[in-house]
């Protein structure tokens, strides 16, 4: 026999609420609203599970480097990687979105310069020639090196390469721009994993380039 959802739904606030809504006004009853918001409330969403060993075993490695940065840019790259996640379900990319995650900014602080693709790049080939993954190089350098393009990435491992571009860019952007990702999940995942000022960060960090190097302003950005 077939249930509808609201039969269920009269049903629970009857049995254990004491509250039977008219079948005919439910839906326009301010009472019964405040009811199903009670159980909606009573039935919370559980914590979402986020962690991912690589990324944690990546950034205790340059805990030292990245200093007292690490929580900005740790959630940062939590971040990113549920971001990619949310525009590719594919199980054979995950430990690559993972690895891009951390090592795509990383230049940051193991060079000491906001121009950091290529140091970023060049710490992602020793980790993995030490851990014999020298098959993901071409790919993951491509993930870091136009992970700042601002128009459409197109070429050799397009897919992933663009996914990352795309879930850099809506982290960037403060989830303004999402390029399809669902916007609430991608407001839960920023509640849940704070700026901590990591904005404000390269801000500073880019403006004290500009002094620098007043030609050369924003190096890690592509056409």
């Amino acid at each position: 026999m077939y249930y509808s959802a609201a039969f269920f739904l009269r049903s629970y606030t009857f049995l254990f609420l004491g509250y039977k809504p008219a079948a005919t006004t439910a839906a326009f009853d301010p009472a019964y609203i405040d009811v199903v918001r009670k159980i909606v409330n009573h039935f919370p969403i559980p914590p979402m599970e986020y962690s991912n060993q690589t990324i944690e075993d990546l950034l205790h490695h340059f805990k030292a480097d990245i200093g007292e940065d690490f929580l900005k840019y740790k959630n940062h790259v939590y971040r990113v990687f549920l971001n990619c996640i949310l525009h590719d379900t594919d199980p054979a990319h995950v430990e690559k979105y993972a690895i891009a995650g951390v090592f795509h900014d990383i230049g940051i602080w193991t060079d000491h310069t906001i121009d950091y693709l290529d140091p970023s790049i060049e710490q992602l080939k020793m980790y993995l020639a030490v851990h014999s993954l020298g098959h993901l190089t071409g790919e993951i350098s491509l993930m870091i090196y136009w992970h700042h393009k601002i128009s459409s990435y197109r070429g050799k491992y397009e897919h992933t390469v663009e996914t990352f571009r795309k879930a850099d860019w809506t982290d960037v952007t403060l989830g303004i721009l999402t390029f399809g990702a669902d916007r609430k999940v991608v407001g839960r995942n920023r509640k849940l994993l704070g700026n901590e000022g990591f904005h404000v960060f390269l801000i500073k960090k880019i403006f004290q380039n500009l002094l620098k190097k007043p030609l050369k302003p924003l190096p890690m950005f592509k056409i």
